[in-house]
């Protein structure tokens, strides 16, 4: 079973960077998609990213497109997701997940689900 845990979360300024990492224990990832969540408040938990992590292949959500990079360590079994040029509708809790398969453009059937960490972006 796998079990996951975010870090990286914080306060951060707007137009700031921060990095999330996911630490993915309790079996091999040669076969799962690693996605990020976020739920801000009010608001419906709605997929950012994910990456395949035999493959390596990544999808993003439009909305972070060009200023968020997923990217996987093998030797660490970490996921990260760097977030640059932050804005205030960043602001939510970011969950990582686990689903079995290669397909990173499916944000359903993650069965794996870490606690989140807070991101908060002021003005």
């Amino acid at each position: 079973q796998v079990q996951l845990v975010e870090s990286g979360g914080g306060l951060v300024q707007y137009g700031g960077s921060l990095r999330l990492s996911c630490s993915a224990s309790g079996g091999t990832l040669n076969n799962y998609t690693i996605g990020w969540f976020r739920q801000a408040p009010g608001k419906e938990r709605e997929f950012v990213t994910a990456i395949s992590w035999s493959t390596t292949s990544t999808y993003y959500a439009e909305s972070v497109k060009g200023r968020f990079t997923i990217s996987r360590d093998n030797a660490k079994n970490t996921v990260y997701l760097q977030m640059n040029s932050l804005k205030l509708e960043d602001t939510a809790v970011y969950y990582c997940a686990a689903r079995p398969g290669i397909r990173v453009t499916i944000s359903t059937g993650y069965n794996y689900w870490g606690q989140g960490t807070q991101v908060t972006v002021s003005s």
